[in-house]
């Protein structure tokens, strides 16, 4: 049974750093995507980046140069490095995995999703 557990989150001020945590059991693959994805209140869920098997990572847009994903594979764990954070930040944010079925990770390549943890940024 493939298991996928954040931790982390919580409320900071603006400017703030958070580290998010997912522990992921019972998932092997030889080729794989890890992601970060964050839902903003009233919006659809959306990617924040993804880690490929290869150590291929990449971040959005918008939160290029403030975040960073990072993963322990010793200890099966994936990480999201939150810097600067801003308000826009605020979310649920869920770490997920799945089989790599392209030459890059893609939203449908995730099959296996975390129950999330709130990140709340006030000013």
């Amino acid at each position: 049974q493939v298991q996928l557990i954040e931790s982390g989150g919580g409320s900071v001020k603006a400017g703030g750093t958070l580290r998010l945590s997912c522990a992921i059991s019972g998932y092997k693959a030889s080729r794989y995507c890890l992601g970060w994805f964050r839902q903003a209140p009233g919006k659809q869920r959306e990617t924040v980046g993804t880690t490929a098997f290869l150590g291929i990572t990449t971040l959005a847009d918008s939160w290029k140069g403030r975040f960073s994903i990072t993963k322990d594979a010793a200890k099966n764990t994936l990480y999201l490095q939150m810097n600067s954070l801003q308000r826009e930040d605020t979310g649920i944010y869920y770490c997920a995995a799945g089989d790599q079925l392209g030459p890059t990770c893609r939203s449908a390549d995730f099959s296996y999703w975390g129950q999330g943890t709130q990140v709340t940024v006030s000013s």
